[in-house]
């Protein structure tokens, strides 16, 4: 397949919605539209038998949920390592001795370009949140990793990365 135009639909601070006309191989024309996201990281932060979770709402299905710490940048780069760091102490207020990459995953790649770093973060220390405006509702919690397990098992963690990212953190 070869894009032969694209142009953008929507864009904000946070994505941009592209669409993009291509050709198949035989020449049947195709229309794909999709959500352009720069990388974000999620941190599992996991210390003692203990792992921290946020709850949060999110708007798109309406309720709030259970998932680990993560975030993307809206401008600019920066190694995804920092940007971990970043989103674990602003969301939760743990900063971490170490921070082990887990691997790269994509968050929908039939509709999106967004990639996620997953870390590990241990040697947990307290410290204070820096939460962002959209943020206040914030709720972060303290769970032992069979509690996390089960919550897992039981789909009360929804968020599909959340749980990618549990089952690469406790291989």
């Amino acid at each position: 397949m070869r894009v032969v135009d694209t142009r953008v639909v929507y864009e904000n601070r946070w994505m941009r919605v592209r669409e993009d006309r291509t050709e198949y191989a035989d020449g049947t024309p195709g229309l794909y539209g999709f959500i352009e996201k720069g990388p974000s990281a999620l941190i599992v932060p996991l210390d003692a038998g203990h792992v921290w979770l946020i709850e949060q709402y999110r708007h798109p299905v309406k309720a709030r949920f259970w998932e680990f710490p993560q975030g993307a940048l809206e401008d600019g780069e920066v190694a995804p390592e920092a940007l971990a760091r970043q989103e674990l102490a602003e969301e939760t207020g743990l900063r971490a001795a170490s921070m082990e990459h887990l691997g790269r995953l994509h968050f929908a790649y039939g509709i999106s370009d967004q990639a996620v770093d997953v870390f590990r973060a241990t040697g947990l220390e307290p410290g204070e949140q820096s939460l962002e405006p959209t943020e206040q509702d914030l709720v972060v919690r303290r769970f032992t990793v069979a509690e996390v397990d089960a919550m897992v098992r039981e789909n009360v963690i929804r968020d599909a990365a959340s749980v990618a990212a549990w089952h690469l953190a406790t291989r």
